[in-house]
């Protein structure tokens, strides 16, 4: 069987965001700068890919976008985290 290509879209997102806590996770446990940096820029393509698969995923019905936050959660969740 065939996977569809919403499915590999799908998949391919889901993937993408574990790279990214990956690497965030390796460069905090990183001591050398050389590979920390090397890990930061990977990072850094990984979220700039993610945020264009998932802009085309969202124009193709793929993807449900979160709803835009209003100010009163986002102050909500920035009091909470900086207790």
């Amino acid at each position: 069987m065939m996977m569809q290509e919403k499915d590999m879209v799908c998949d391919v997102l889901s993937m993408t965001k574990q790279s990214m806590s990956d690497y965030t996770k390796s460069i905090g446990e990183c001591s050398n700068k050389s590979l920390r940096s090397a890990l930061t820029q990977l990072r850094t393509e990984a979220e700039q890919f993610q945020e264009q698969l998932g802009e085309i995923a969202t124009q193709k019905g793929y993807y449900a976008a979160s709803q835009t936050a209003s100010a009163q959660d986002k102050n909500h969740v920035k009091s909470e985290l900086t207790k």
